[in-house]
């Protein structure tokens, strides 16, 4: 659809259509675009200087751009989206990989995903591609899988986005738990040699080694132990790592998960359930009253004192996802935390906010909690919660 047919029908479907696919291209490019940008550009549209591109560029650079960066990938992404400059080498699927603009990377591998047919048109296959019953080539299929799990929970807005990393968070948790279990047994099969006993059982076979003994130690597994943040503010991450922690848990023969806003729910009765659609409508009903405030240290202060005895044992890991805003006093989460640490092997602090750009720890609970801390990583991407794994299976 041009500009000129969208100034002439402003509030039609095709033309809200056109703005959400542009939209929904600018968040996997990193812009930061809620409701009330997409409205008020909805506004610019339905104006006059909607017919002319050189009116209609600075207007939406202005309101989409809030950082330099988005400021510099602007101008290639709407040439490319509105005018289909470029478009044609940007989006090409081959048998090699080519090389594209930095701004334009996600617009190729996430293009057909928008419904825009004009844009589709514009697909040139090369004679390497493969192209499945469904109309889609692997190479996309593949690039879109990438693309989602690079993309920051939050920017996912779309259901088909939000349903697919669902789907992507139980494969990786899947494959986690495939791999943290063969690691676990070749661990515990892997017993040094008991040389004084072997040579004391050798006596009776002439010295003679027949009979080898392997030392023995008491089995002790590590438990894990996941908190997470159900509040308002983390609303974007919970329902995807929820998903994640559905599937990773079934790895740990010993496992207890919680979640905690202004109080705090043992939601370990519903992680049991095989079928991830049910486990989820369970949590829900157990954790009702998500989405308000938090309340970290007095949460923290319930754990400690009530689940902390029976859930903890020296080859422990707790797992704290959450953004660090406590609306209690700081120290109490302090004191919590120091308390936490002295019963535990390792505290693993999970942040969405560390995978945005500029982030600091500046938060009162979030000083508060980082001394007695071991890991202090992001969760914001599948790609984070992938990274986990590795430090899992070292504890």
């Amino acid at each position: 659809m041009s500009l000129a047919i969208a100034a002439e029908n402003p509030l039609g479907a095709g033309v809200r259509t056109k703005l959400n696919g542009f939209a929904h291209i600018l968040r996997d490019n990193g812009f930061v675009i809620g409701l009330a940008e997409t409205r008020d550009a909805l506004a610019m549209l339905s104006g006059h200087d909607a017919a002319r591109p050189s009116r209609l560029r600075p207007a939406l650079k202005a309101l989409f751009c809030g950082r330099q960066s988005d400021w510099q990938k602007f101008d290639e992404i709407f040439d490319a989206y509105w005018l289909s400059r470029g478009m044609k080498s940007a989006t090409r699927i081959s048998g090699a990989p080519q090389t594209t603009p930095q701004g334009l990377q996600s617009l190729a591998a996430g293009q057909r995903g928008l419904g825009d047919s004009d844009q589709a048109d514009h697909v040139e296959r090369g004679e390497g591609s493969e192209v499945s019953e469904t109309g889609r080539s692997r190479r996309e299929g593949a690039s879109r899988t990438e693309l989602l799990s690079r993309t920051d929970f939050r920017h996912l807005t779309q259901p088909e986005d939000l349903a697919a990393a669902h789907e992507l968070a139980g494969r990786l948790a899947m494959s986690m738990r495939a791999r943290l279990t063969r690691r676990m047994h070749a661990r515990r099969s892997g017993q040094r040699l008991d040389l004084r006993r072997t040579i004391h059982k050798s006596i009776a076979h002439g010295g003679t080694p027949i009979e080898l003994v392997r030392r023995r130690r008491k089995d002790k597994p590590l438990r894990l132990v996941v908190l997470l943040d159900a509040s308002g503010s983390m609303s974007l991450y919970s329902a995807v790592f929820l998903r994640f922690m559905h599937g990773v848990l079934d790895s740990f023969r010993e496992a207890e998960a919680f979640v905690f806003h202004t109080r705090l729910i043992h939601i370990s009765p519903a992680l049991k359930e095989r079928n991830p659609q049910r486990a989820m409508e369970r949590m829900s009903l157990l954790a009702q009253g998500t989405g308000g405030g938090t309340r970290i240290g007095e949460s923290l202060a319930t754990f400690n004192r009530w689940h902390a005895k029976r859930c903890i044992h020296s080859r422990t890991c707790v797992m704290i996802v959450s953004d660090g805003y406590d609306t209690g006093p700081a120290e109490n989460l302090g004191a919590e935390m120091q308390a936490l640490r002295r019963r535990c092997r390792r505290i693993a602090w999970l942040n969405p906010m560390i995978g945005w750009q500029g982030y600091q720890p500046e938060a009162a609970g979030m000083k508060a909690a980082l001394p007695y801390v071991d890991l202090f990583a992001p969760a914001h991407d599948l790609d984070s919660l992938k990274a986990l794994e590795p430090y899992l299976a070292k504890i």
